[in-house]
């Protein structure tokens, strides 16, 4: 797949909430990816598809229900994309969550590479 490819299967994806699906398809096995900030919930940094694939899942135990999720059309370059995310969560401690961030991907030999999250 080429970046335009995997763009757009990302967001794809991403629209219907499979995340997991998303990460096994197109990341890489040494992905990284970055936060806007550690967390008490999550590191800065998480290194490897391994260490994504449980990332998202402990995201995943953390939400109670998703009220609304949007993702733009991505914006493509030569090795890279760029697409916004909106999210409203109410978690499960009942806490309500609307955010929206600015995600970046790096794509090298037909996979993303890294992804950043932006606030």
């Amino acid at each position: 797949m080429n970046t335009n490819q995997i763009a757009n299967r990302l967001v794809e994806l991403c629209r219907k909430g499979q995340w997991e699906t998303a990460q096994k398809e197109l990341f890489a096995n040494d992905a990284v990816s970055i936060e806007p900030y550690a967390s008490p919930a999550f590191e800065k940094e998480t290194k490897g598809l391994s260490a994504i694939l449980e990332k998202g899942q402990k995201w995943g135990s953390m939400v109670d229900k998703v009220n609304g999720l949007d993702v733009s059309e991505p914006i493509v370059a030569n090795n890279a994309f760029a697409c916004t995310m909106h999210m409203d969560v109410t978690m499960k401690n009942k806490e309500h969550m609307d955010m929206t961030e600015l995600c970046t991907y790096q794509v090298k030999d037909g996979k993303i590479v890294e992804e950043h999250f932006y606030v």
